[in-house]
């Protein structure tokens, strides 16, 4: 007789191990099924140049939650983070601007381009905190319906009122403003520096396919300003190994509470009978039954090639296919022979220990853009770039280092004509060539290159276009609205399938909360024991 299972979790990235492990920890059965080789998702950690370990996708961390690393004592289990020091953006008139964590040093730097900002850098910064604090709650809580009379539902929109009446006048105007307006229209009622605003404005867009004037991306830039380390608002760091170190800990915590973890296996179709999902077959034949069947995949997965359509109602279904991906980012991973040099900051200072943003002004920034709305890939993108073998030599062998390039644009659909399979290497010398305008020397330390494209993060990891977020963080696909109005509770319309990945609230990152958020609402709907 075939085991049953109380729950099945379909997709071994960080949010589904985060809600196996909760479920697991709660006495249930669970079982993970991932269908690649190594677990994480996008949070993984391979060796792709023999001796150098990438963070092939994701590759910092700051917004995973404080209550997950306790709840499942992730140190314990090898979770290490190692601060990332300040964001260092050169700059083609042989200056830079270098932003580090010493509050006091970051405004003496700015004050070098501009006094006045280094005045208003203060204030803004207290104000994103207060921001991020009033913000910071709604992360840790289940979406309310607002079209529910339900008494529970109708406390939560009332918990969310007052904490918006409770905010001071200017704090209310800059919420609202926060969630309406464009980055760099916001950053501008604050600063009056180019190069501040650019590099600022580059988090409003991560995950987007917005430019960083695009409504609603100036609250894309606060759910990246949310990160925490030991409880610091806006503090990014490396997990020692890479970002898989971060998917493995999750998995022994798992494994620890009594989750079964199986890799290499792909789940062909959800089982579903009279309304209720009972299990998944495997596309080997094999058939798994479980009470609970939570899926980490996104919904183009979950409910269109997962499931035959006639289980599901009409209405939802044309949601879903409504929902946005548009995937715009890439990655390029680079095994160095050394230390890139940049002209205008030769040698290999601390500012190579931070992130290094190639983001020189809001009119590069707006120019790569326009290239991504027409089809094309940005021939001069912005690049976020990290090194994290100077803070974590177990990733490269002695005196050589990792080098991580996060790239936006780079757009799933590219214009009739192109395709990615052709334009992959393309895209990567871009990538090389816009650094070495900073760095000359980046192309004599080059050891191996790994490209990836938007379409390559589609077909290795299962992200649909190849968005890092399942799914864009635009206002109408945040909160209550991820996925789908009326199911942004992580239950959908057949009984017994739950929703657990980043297409639900709060969103991407890692983060881990929507894992968490979902087991939580599973163990209130089917008891514990």
């Amino acid at each position: 007789m075939p085991t049953q299972y109380d729950a099945i979790v379909i997709g071994g990235g960080h949010n589904g191990l985060v809600n196996a492990a909760y479920l697991a920890r709660a006495g249930r059965k669970v079982l993970v099924l991932e269908k690649r080789h190594v677990l994480g998702g996008a949070a993984v950690t391979e060796e792709i140049v023999p001796g150098f370990k990438f963070s092939v996708f994701s590759y910092v961390v700051s917004l995973l939650r404080p209550e997950i690393i306790r709840d499942l004592d992730l140190p314990r289990h090898g979770l290490e983070i190692l601060p990332l020091d300040g964001t260092f953006t050169p700059m083609p008139n042989g200056d830079y601007l270098w932003r580090v964590n010493d509050h006091s040093k970051t405004r003496r730097e700015i004050a070098r381009h501009s006094k006045t900002d280094a005045e208003a850098y203060d204030e803004f910064g207290k104000e994103m905190v207060r921001m991020c604090r009033f913000v910071k709650p709604i992360l840790g809580m289940v979406p309310p319906d607002p079209t529910s009379l339900d008494p529970r539902e109708l406390k939560k929109l009332l918990f969310l009122g007052r904490r918006f009446q409770a905010l001071d006048h200017d704090d209310r105007y800059n919420l609202v403003q926060l969630m309406t307006m464009g980055a760099t229209d916001f950053l501008d009622q604050w600063f009056e520096t180019d190069v501040l605003k650019a590099t600022m404005s580059a988090s409003g867009i991560i995950g987007t396919f917005l430019g960083v004037r695009s409504p609603g991306t100036a609250y894309v830039l606060l759910h990246h300003y949310m990160g925490e380390i030991d409880g610091a608002f806006r503090s990014w760091g490396f997990s020692r190994g890479g970002t898989g170190a971060i998917s493995n800990a999750i998995g022994d915590a798992a494994r620890e509470a009594g989750a079964e973890i199986r890799t290499e296996v792909q789940v062909g179709r959800i089982l579903v009978k009279d309304g209720r999902a009972e299990g998944v077959v495997l596309d080997s034949g094999e058939e798994i039954r479980a009470t609970v069947v939570s899926s980490s995949l996104d919904p183009n997965l979950t409910f269109l090639k997962l499931m035959d359509s006639s289980e599901l109602p009409d209405d939802f279904l044309e949601e879903v296919r409504r929902y946005k991906y548009r995937g715009s980012s890439g990655k390029v991973n680079l095994a160095l022979d050394g230390l890139p040099e940049f002209k205008c900051l030769p040698g290999a200072g601390r500012h190579l220990r931070g992130a290094m943003s190639i983001s020189p002004s809001v009119e590069y920034m707006e120019r790569a853009y326009d290239q991504a709305k027409y089809g094309e890939f940005s021939s001069r993108p912005y690049i976020d770039m990290v090194i994290p073998s100077l803070t974590d030599p177990s990733v490269a062998p002695p005196g050589k280092h990792v080098l991580s390039c996060f790239v936006q644009y780079a757009p799933y659909k590219l214009k009739p004509g192109l395709n990615w399979d052709e334009q992959r290497d393309a895209f990567g010398d871009a990538v090389i060539n816009t650094i070495s305008e900073h760095a000359p020397n980046l192309k004599n330390i080059i050891i191996g290159r790994q490209v990836i494209t938007p379409l390559d993060i589609e077909r290795s990891i299962g992200l649909t276009e190849g968005n890092i977020f399942q799914g864009e963080l635009s206002l109408e696909q945040l909160f209550f609205l991820r996925p789908v109005a009326g199911w942004a509770r992580y239950r959908t319309p057949i009984r017994n399938l739950y929703m657990c990945g980043s297409a639900t609230h709060p969103g991407g990152g890692i983060m881990g909360a929507p894992g968490r958020l979902a087991a939580l609402e599973i163990l209130k709907d089917k008891g514990t024991r």
